[in-house]
Order: structure tokens, then C-alpha cells, then sequence
């Protein structure tokens, strides 16, 4: 199985040696790494050359744009840069934080589930984060069939078929609803435990907070779904705000008309799949 991975970079001078030496122990080798620097300030720059004068399977690829740290719209520019200077001979293709810490094993079972099954679309291990204690823990949803923005892979005919990635909040999520909309399969491995070394959202500024209640608008998830999702969100991180962001954020979006992500027919599969998985949780 050939792959790429695109890593964008953000001033990750703490952590993507890291990164990129887990990427350089793995037992199946990724046929080409482009990594983005993103504007960074630091020296993240310097230490992406360093490792490409090592390895030619490594591309450095310098980008200016804003400063300004937002989920969503600021990773997915700088992958999508990555994704021009890469051409179409893959069987799939990763979209990997520079923050991380790979099992020397996981591209090696993340190429045997896609090419044992056609049928999966995107494919990821777990994440893990360590806590007050230095343990690492597992830091996952609660629907482990996700697979986390940091480590996603995707086959090459499931992330044509979704057109990409979606340049906003919730991306993450987008794809693997749309990816699942075009008869593909999410695949998860728990054996394949990833270090994340800053916990998430850790950079994002204040402005962020409204953002996925805007998200869950443009995915056409409607009033009830979004309440839902932010009722649940909001006990998961112990936060009340995080439902009333949530609902403010999504009322804004409506008042603004802000343009939906996915088509009437898409929203319509997502809702119904949203439904049903509420339904399942609530009647076991």
C-alpha cells in the first residue's frame, strides 16, 4: 500500500521532532511527507529542513497566512496546500497533526484494514493525552467509531468521493458523515494508541467557543440534533457554557444565513443517521 501524509505545522517547534521521528520509525514507510509550515515564528521551520536533508521522502513546504489560531479554516488551508504539491499515485492518504507520537506499527495495520476491506473510507487509531499523574490516558468521544482529526486516513476513492476537506469548524466530523453518505465505512483500531502531546484546543483563541454551534448549522443538523449533541457536549466537558455557546453560536449561523456545507440531500442522510444513533443510545 503506497501513502502520503500532509502535516501542517503551526509553531510546533516543541513537538515535531517528535512527530516526524514516530513518522520515520514506522514499519511501512509513507511514500512521500509534505509538511507545512504555517506561518509559524518559532523554529518549527529550521527543524522541518533538518529532517528533510535527512530523508528524501520529506517535503518542507513554507506557507504565509494569519496568525491567528481557529480550528478548522487555518489546518485545513494548510493541508490543502500540501495536498497541491502531491499527485494522485496513492492508496490513501493522511492528514496527521505535527504533535504527535506514532506506534512504530500503525500505518503497517492502517494499509491492512483498507486494503483487506475496499469498503473503508477513513481509518484511525486512539488518542491519548497524559494527565495530572504523567499516565497516559485515553482521550476519545464517546462514539469510538470517530476517528479524531489528528491522525485521519483516508482512501483515495472515499476522500475523492467527499470532495476533500471541508475548509470550516467541524470538518472533522463532515467527512466522515459525507463519507459515510457515499457507502464508505469509518474504521477505528484501540490498539493503535497515539500520544498527543498538547491536549486539544489548547491553542485555539477565544473567538472559537461559538464556532461549533455554527458548525452543526452548516451541517444542516437542525434545531433539535444541535441541542441534543450540545446537551451532551456540555456534560461531557462539565461545561454549561459549552451548550450555551453551542446554541448561540448555531442561532447566529441562521441569522446570518451562512452557508451550508453539505446539500439538502446530504443534510437529509445526516439527520436521519444522527437520529438513529441517538436512538440507539437511548434504547440499547
Amino acid at each position: 500500500m503506497r501513502y502520503y501524509i500532509i502535516i501542517p505545522a503551526h509553531n510546533e517547534a516543541s513537538f515535531i521532532a517528535k512527530t516526524l521521528s514516530s513518522v520515520l520509525a514506522q514499519t511501512i514507510l509513507p511514500a512521500k511527507v509534505v509538511v507545512v509550515n504555517d506561518n509559524s515564528t518559532d523554529a518549527t521551520a529550521d527543524i522541518i529542513s533538518e529532517f528533510a536533508s535527512r530523508s528524501p521522502i520529506i517535503t518542507p513546504l513554507n506557507t504565509v497566512s494569519t496568525a491567528e489560531h481557529m480550528p478548522g479554516s487555518k489546518v485545513i488551508n494548510a493541508f490543502n496546500k500540501g495536498l497541491t504539491v502531491l499527485d494522485d499515485d496513492y492508496d490513501f492518504l493522511t492528514k496527521l497533526d505535527a504533535d504527535v507520537i506514532l506506534p512504530s506499527n500503525y500505518f503497517e495495520k492502517i494499509a491492512f484494514a483498507i486494503k483487506g476491506n475496499p469498503n473503508i473510507g477513513v481509518a484511525g487509531g486512539f488518542i491519548y493525552e497524559e494527565d495530572e499523574t504523567g499516565e497516559w490516558a485515553l482521550n476519545h468521544p464517546m462514539n469510538k467509531k470517530h476517528v479524531r482529526g489528528a491522525l485521519k486516513s483516508y482512501s483515495k476513492n472515499c476522500f475523492k468521493a467527499i470532495g476533500g476537506l471541508k475548509n470550516a469548524m467541524g470538518w472533522d466530523t463532515i467527512d466522515e458523515l459525507l463519507a459515510q453518505y457515499h457507502g464508505f465505512e469509518i474504521y477505528t483500531d484501540a490498539t493503535l494508541k497515539v500520544k498527543h502531546l498538547r491536549p486539544t484546543g489548547n491553542a485555539y483563541n477565544s473567538k472559537a467557543k461559538l464556532l461549533q454551534g455554527r458548525a452543526m448549522y452548516t451541517m444542516r443538523y437542525g434545531f433539535w440534533i444541535t441541542f441534543i449533541a450540545s446537551i451532551k457536549m456540555a456534560i461531557k466537558q462539565r461545561k454549561k457554557a459549552a451548550f450555551i455557546d453551542n446554541m448561540y453560536g448555531y442561532f447566529e449561523a441562521k441569522k446570518e444565513n451562512t452557508p451550508f456545507l453539505v446539500s439538502p440531500k446530504e443534510g437529509e442522510y445526516i439527520r436521519k443517521l444522527r437520529w438513529r444513533g441517538i436512538k440507539q443510545k437511548l434504547m440499547p
